[in-house]
């Protein structure tokens, strides 16, 4: 079967390229290891995205603001703070004449229904699903792959976009650096009995890393980070005793808790490939890169790749070209490369040093955040990037 482009993944970045480009003539396909069933009916897993003021605009711009919108909770503001003193803290707060919250919190699962339901009503896309790849090959005219149910496919443009640990990469021969930050991330749904008032955290304790988003009513996501064998035993615990062991190493800032979800563990690995283009092929979403989440802002940077690279499919469709034309694809590999590398890299920096508990890493920590909170211009661009409605 002939495509004009192939997407290699169905998650969010998958499924917005998709959905992104129905009204373009394009026929498009998208690979998927998992059933039609289970892409259709995601099941809740833990995660909330913070989302920009710019990502929001691109979902509704895929008609999913009307969709999304009883799920959204908002950031009225963020708070970091470090060890076991809140003296040494960093607020981020809209500018006193904004009527804006900072930013946007929606499920992961929501997202993906809302994305899947747009694509499942597109005639000109085709989802190919309980099929992984098994060879690639980019010619010079067309590039074909061959999936493990032993289909062969052709397309003008493929794009991976299935995960971090990107098979599709590897078979490309495109590596990537990771930084394996050596802790789990347990995540879920907590509901409490003081209100959290739309106040993120994150929160840089000695032994742990939290974070705490506000979701809709008195119910936060909890996002833990520990050693393995802690996390281990967090997820062994019975709801009662874990609920008093979150009370216990929050230090009961939200009062009494309750465990209201699963708990779910994901590995923390940061991933940047080291090309993101190569001969009728892409990479976007965390297939591109993979971001520690400590900044929030791996989905916000896998829906700009999807922009990007979108955008540069449409000119070319525009202007009569090849879809993969080489030009064009190194376009979209330099803008997002300029777009994600610098934050990619302090936010590695910046968690390896915000989780050493050495005296010597203890001091820098405070000393980061108490000058950072005297420089008014690094937290107006902070805030500024989620508030931003384009890029």
């Amino acid at each position: 079967m002939d495509f004009d482009l192939l997407i290699i993944g169905a998650g969010p970045a998958g499924l917005s390229l998709a959905l992104g480009l129905k009204d373009s003539g394009l026929k498009i396909g998208i690979v998927e290891r998992q059933s039609r069933d289970e892409i259709a009916q995601p099941k809740f897993d833990g995660r909330e995205i913070a989302l920009t003021h710019h990502s929001m605009n691109l979902l509704k711009a895929l008609g999913l603001g009307e969709v999304l919108a009883p799920e959204v909770s908002i950031l009225a503001k963020a708070r970091v703070e470090d060890g076991s003193s809140t003296a040494y803290c960093l607020d981020f707060t809209p500018p006193p004449k904004s009527d804006d919250p900072l930013g946007f919190l929606i499920p992961n699962h929501a997202i993906r229904q809302a994305l899947w339901d747009g694509v499942a009503a597109c005639a000109n896309i085709t989802l190919l699903d309980q099929r992984s790849l098994s060879a690639i090959d980019t010619g010079a005219d067309c590039a074909s792959v061959r999936t493990s149910t032993g289909e062969t496919y052709t397309a003008k443009l493929v794009v991976a976009a299935d995960n971090r640990f990107s098979e599709t990469r590897r078979l490309m021969g495109i590596g990537a650096s990771m930084h394996d930050f050596g802790r789990t991330m347990m995540v879920c749904r907590m509901e409490h009995e003081k209100p959290h008032d739309h106040v993120a955290l994150e929160w840089f304790d000695y032994g742990q890393t939290v974070a705490l988003l506000p979701c809709n009513g008195n119910v936060t996501s909890v996002v833990m980070t520990l050693p393995g064998h802690e996390h281990a035993h967090n997820m062994a615990m019975d709801e009662i005793a874990f609920a008093r062991e979150m009370e216990r190493r929050l230090k009961h800032r939200l009062g009494a808790m309750t465990l209201v979800s699963e708990r779910f563990g994901y590995p923390l690995v940061g991933v940047y490939a080291h090309r993101f283009t190569g001969r009728r092929f892409a990479l976007a979403g965390d297939a591109a890169v993979g971001m520690h989440p400590v900044t929030a802002h791996g989905f916000n940077f896998g829906l700009l790749s999807v922009e990007t690279l979108g955008k540069e499919i449409l000119s070319a469709l525009k202007s009569g070209q090849d879809i993969a034309n080489p030009q064009g694809l190194a376009r979209y590999e330099r803008t997002h490369r300029l777009a994600t590398l610098p934050l990619f890299l302090s936010t590695n920096a910046v968690a390896t040093l915000f989780t050493d508990d050495r005296p010597p890493a203890k001091l820098a920590r405070k000393l980061a955040l108490r000058v950072s909170n005297h420089l008014p211009f690094f937290k107006q661009q902070v805030a500024g990037r989620l508030l931003a409605h384009r890029n």
